[in-house]
């Protein structure tokens, strides 16, 4: 903050003037898509400091400032701000100055036309002012990996190696076989279920299985006698209906209390066993709790693999489509690289943040990635195109149109319109409006625009003493 105090004092003291290059034109700066705006604020611009006054321009934090607005008559010495933005004379607006120099700009009260024009220019009076004001640069890089769109993704399990286990008759949990973060095969018990049901169809099959034998028995006695002409051959057809009508109630009883998963045991027990391989990550079974059939007991889950949940801009759908392929990197991963395919794209958008949910299956069988991560996707567009990068603290904004400052000399800086594309990290593409290997400002970069816009702090471009 220390190089930005000296900025505002060298401003104010020996600033010569500004203005538009007369060979530049005015160049209209298309809207911002949500994921230029997104990407575009530097870090703490519009933060207010302890004292309820914008932090930047606070005299009370930096005490060199205090001179700046003195002399330009903007002072109220009961409270130690200034006049204008005194949060004690004028709490309506919020410890900020007058103009919008904080950038968030819109609707009619702040057009775009009142920004900045592209080629307007910031000169100091001496070199030795422009040094002394500790504006720092860097300088715009080619880069010929940029290629690509970066999106926000989210760690989701993969719905199809997901089992959401309940009870398969209404009864009392008898026993515990597992707990939370068990590791469990297809098969295995997870609790024991006493259950009147299950005991009600265990008598009903076992009266069924003495059914059949009877009806066996029957069938056989009165197949021999029609053989010895002793019984009519409609005598035979009715011993055989019998055996097939016990058979099937049988049959059915069977099927009823395996799909219970009380094929085998006695009384009225059962044991709920797991579908899937996976590990157990929810548990809502205790041991004496009578439990029904919607209630969710178990949730185990198959981490060997993971869905990527991919938030799309409305704004950038019609470059994105099924089969693309995607790069992940993870919060909490640093260094690991991700990689799948989108195999899903949502057909609805999200009324609230204007995204359509893209998915990317993922290896995980180390286990590293895990639900509800956060990390950031580079979704494949096509071939790998030159870009040019700079920092994130070199972008300005102002009336939501987007700047950075560019030294043409060791004393003159000019502002730029640019086109913003993807963010990655700390650095933001420039798809228009700067060219690499040009020095563009970061540290001093917030002063130097306020300096483009009417009535700021250094009282507006091209009125400087």
């Amino acid at each position: 903050m220390r190089p930005l105090l000296f900025a505002a004092l060298a401003l104010l003291l020996g600033l010569a003037g500004c203005g538009r290059d007369p060979k530049a034109k005015e160049s209209p700066a298309a809207p911002a898509s949500p994921t230029q705006k997104a990407a575009a604020a530097p870090d703490g611009e519009g933060k207010l400091c302890e004292h309820g006054v914008l932090d930047v321009v606070c005299p009370k934090c930096h005490p060199k400032l205090a001179a700046v607005f003195q002399a330009k008559g903007d002072w109220c010495a009961e409270h130690g701000f200034p006049a204008s933005f005194c949060p004690t004379c004028h709490p309506e607006r919020g410890g900020r100055p007058g103009v919008d120099v904080s950038g968030k700009g819109g609707g009619n009260n702040a057009p775009e036309k009142d920004a900045p024009a592209d080629g307007t220019r910031v000169r100091f009076k001496t070199k030795e002012t422009a040094r002394l004001a500790g504006i720092q640069t860097v300088k715009a890089e080619e880069r010929k990996n940029a290629g690509g769109l970066v999106v926000t993704a989210r760690l989701a399990y993969d719905a199809t190696r997901l089992a959401h286990i309940n009870a398969r008759a209404a009864g009392v949990v008898r026993a515990m076989k597992v707990d939370i973060g068990a590791q469990v095969k297809t098969k295995d018990p997870l609790a024991v279920i006493e259950s009147a049901e299950v005991g009600a169809d265990r008598s009903k099959l076992q009266a069924a299985r003495a059914r059949v034998s009877i009806a066996q028995k029957n069938h056989e006695r009165v197949a021999a006698l029609r053989t010895s002409g002793f019984s009519a051959d409609k005598d035979v057809l009715a011993a055989e209906q019998e055996l097939e009508a016990a058979k099937a109630e049988q049959a059915g009883l069977a099927t009823a209390l395996s799909i219970l998963g009380a094929g085998g045991g006695s009384g009225g027990s059962y044991t709920l066993t797991s579908p899937i391989d996976g590990v157990v990550t929810q548990r809502s079974a205790t041991v004496g709790k009578h439990v029904g059939l919607e209630e969710m007991l178990f949730e185990v889950v198959d981490t060997s693999a993971m869905w990527a949940e991919l938030d799309v801009p409305e704004a950038e759908l019609s470059a994105v489509a099924v089969g693309q392929s995607v790069t992940l990197d993870v919060d909490g991963l640093a260094g690991r690289m991700f990689r799948g395919k989108i195999t899903y794209l949502s057909p609805q958008i999200d009324l609230a943040t204007r995204t359509v949910r893209a998915r990317v299956p993922l290896e995980n069988a180390d286990g590293a990635l895990r639900a509800n991560m956060f990390g950031r996707a580079r979704i494949e567009l096509g071939a790998a195109r030159a870009s040019v990068t700079v920092p994130d603290a070199a972008v300005q904004r102002a009336k939501d149109v987007h700047l950075v400052f560019v030294r043409l000399a060791e004393d003159e800086y000019e502002a730029r319109r640019v086109e913003l594309g993807v963010r990655e990290g700390n650095l933001v593409e420039i798809r228009k409006g700067a060219r690499p290997g040009e020095d563009v400002v970061t540290t001093g970069s917030f002063l130097l625009k306020t300096e483009t816009l009417k009535e700021s702090i250094g009282a507006g471009c091209c009125a400087a003493d």
